[in-house]
């Protein structure tokens, strides 16, 4: 959870001291309390605040640098990058969008890229898909329409389900979308404050059930115009929920 950089964070072993610098100054620049542009403290004072050494903050620039936050300059310091070279395909830097709060614009955007990618991830599972891929997704899909699911549960058991079908895809770039695929699908679900009702988790099972009944018909237009109909609903949901927000 993100608390800002106002005081000192007590943090422990290398690994995990790590972590949670890179986690603290990375949700401290998507949330804007490093704003684009600006220099980050010095390495003293960054290593006094967060009490590791400079060995551990020097390793978390790399990591931030990595992910396209920051850039080191000789004899300037750490500058935050400009948004345009942020890694928006990396796990945290989506989450830590989500943490901070997003706009329908960037969900939307989320979506978007769903578009482009997870129907062709169907398409091709329904040529390449293995009778154990094919019965995971079963299973998986049936497990949708549990009655039991909360937001949190539907949201992960949803996760799944399409995690399962990019492996079964076979293309191992598909397989590099998951950190993209669960920012809009956790995402979207944070944005329903109300509990899952029967009637929903019944139709979010029957809709992944046409892709799962497609694939396994070996009928790639089926399956790709059955996983758009499910980014589809999605969207719309979010935009329902922004909408009721807004009123």
């Amino acid at each position: 959870m993100y608390n800002g950089l106002l005081g000192p964070v007590a943090i422990t072993g290398s690994r995990t001291s790590h972590g949670q610098v890179v986690d603290e100054i990375g949700m401290a620049i998507i949330c804007g309390e490093f704003p684009v542009g600006s220099i980050l403290p010095g390495d003293v004072e960054l290593a006094q605040r967060f009490q590791v050494s400079r060995t551990v903050l020097r390793e978390a620039m790399k990591t931030l640098a990595a992910k396209g936050l920051v850039v080191a300059k000789a004899r300037i310091g750490t500058r935050v990058t400009d948004r345009q070279f942020w890694n928006m395909f990396d796990g945290d830097v989506l989450t830590w969008h989500f943490e901070c709060g997003v706009s329908e614009d960037f969900l939307l955007s989320l979506y978007e890229i769903r578009l482009a990618f997870e129907p062709a991830a169907a398409a091709l599972a329904a040529e390449k898909a293995s009778a154990q891929d094919t019965a995971t997704l079963r299973q998986l899909a049936e497990d949708l329409g549990n009655p039991d699911h909360t937001v949190e549960t539907l949201a992960m058991a949803d996760l799944r389900f399409h995690m399962a079908l990019a492996n079964a895809s076979g293309n191992p770039f598909m397989r590099t979308l998951g950190s993209l695929i669960k920012a809009a699908l956790v995402g979207a679900f944070k944005l329903s404050s109300t509990p899952v009702d029967l009637r929903r988790s019944t139709d979010v099972k029957t809709t992944h059930l046409a892709i799962v009944e497609a694939i396994e018909k070996r009928d790639p237009a089926a399956a790709r115009a059955a996983m758009e109909k499910v980014i589809l609903v999605g969207r719309d949901r979010a935009r329902a929920s922004f909408a009721s927000q807004r009123g």
